[in-house]
């Protein structure tokens, strides 16, 4: 015989799965299936419209041993991904501080308003300004070296060669993201004002609290970016194909454009998918990677409780 506490529990518990029903149909029809769509299709040679044709592991074969951008895009993205993680760690962290340590609320409000505003600034014209305006013929880099004397220095910034790849890398400076720096801000006001007066205490501030103390609590939130920014740096390549299309040659070439490129401008929709597997694999792999050996600040925590 159930009892009513319990028939209570099971009716609640039902009414849960009844609402979260519709959500968990639209995710499997919009996202669950058009994965294992692309896990299917990956193992056949079609375009949209055209017959298949199964060709097994042929289109991984070709991509990995065989297509000529294929580690040059994936030397790339790993650079691109290594310097943003680099940067999206540390510049947002340090200016994130600063805005904490100001002793005025209000100030600290007008600070974080200003960081967060160009976040609702679309990233397509922050793309576009950043080509014509910066890294042009006539854009104010190379106008800057011609009025220090180094007209010798100028280039074309993005048709280089050699500068190309570190242009897409400086694309965001200052690196004071508004999105990270609102994280990092809260991590740190997270921080209990009990250990804050500890820490003073005992002698522990400026740069030697931060490491000390403000680091290792705020690692939930650095563990947060980290994972954001490589899911982020692997997938993305919107910026790369308005500013450089990959070019000159295969230098700014990353496998997100290689995918698109392959899907939309050539029709192979199998290879694309095969590109899109292999990243899939990469992507859940450090992920995993990130979870199970980078511990958050609760981790550390209880485990030293």
């Amino acid at each position: 015989m159930i009892s009513a506490p319990t028939r209570a529990r099971l009716r609640f518990a039902a009414g849960c799965h009844v609402l979260l029903l519709p959500s968990m149909v639209l995710l499997l029809t919009f996202v669950y299936l058009p994965v294992a769509w692309a896990f299917v299709k990956s193992l056949y040679r079609f375009e949209i419209g055209g017959q298949a044709e199964f060709i097994g592991l042929q289109n991984y074969i070709e991509y990995l041993t065989i297509d000529p951008p294929t580690w040059p895009s994936m030397l790339n993205m790993f650079l691109l991904t290594a310097f943003a993680v680099l940067t999206r760690l540390t510049v947002p962290l340090v200016v994130a501080k600063l805005i904490h340590s100001l002793p005025a609320e209000r100030t600290r409000y007008l600070y974080r308003v200003g960081f967060l505003v160009p976040i609702v600034v679309p990233g397509i014209a922050v793309q576009l300004l950043w080509s014509r305006l910066i890294y042009s013929d006539y854009g104010m880099l190379s106008e800057t070296l011609r009025f220090f004397g180094l007209g010798d220095w100028t280039r074309g910034w993005l048709s280089d060669p050699h500068t190309a790849l570190a242009a897409l890398m400086f694309m965001g400076f200052p690196f004071a993201g508004g999105f990270e720096i609102l994280v990092y801000y809260a991590g740190l006001s997270a921080i209990p004002e009990s250990v804050n007066e500890a820490a003073a205490l005992e002698g522990c501030t400026g740069i030697r609290k931060f490491f000390r103390i403000d680091v290792p609590l705020v690692l939930s939130q650095l563990k947060l970016i980290l994972v954001l920014t490589v899911i982020g740096g692997f997938q993305g390549f919107e910026g790369i194909f308005v500013l450089s299309q990959g070019g000159p040659g295969f230098r700014t070439m990353v496998p997100g454009l290689w995918m698109y490129y392959n899907a939309f401008s050539y029709q192979r929709m199998g290879y694309a998918c095969a590109i899109g597997v292999v990243l899939f694999a990469i992507i859940f792999s450090l992920t995993l990677f990130n979870l199970r050996y980078f511990r958050s600040a609760e981790e550390i925590q209880g485990h030293t409780s």
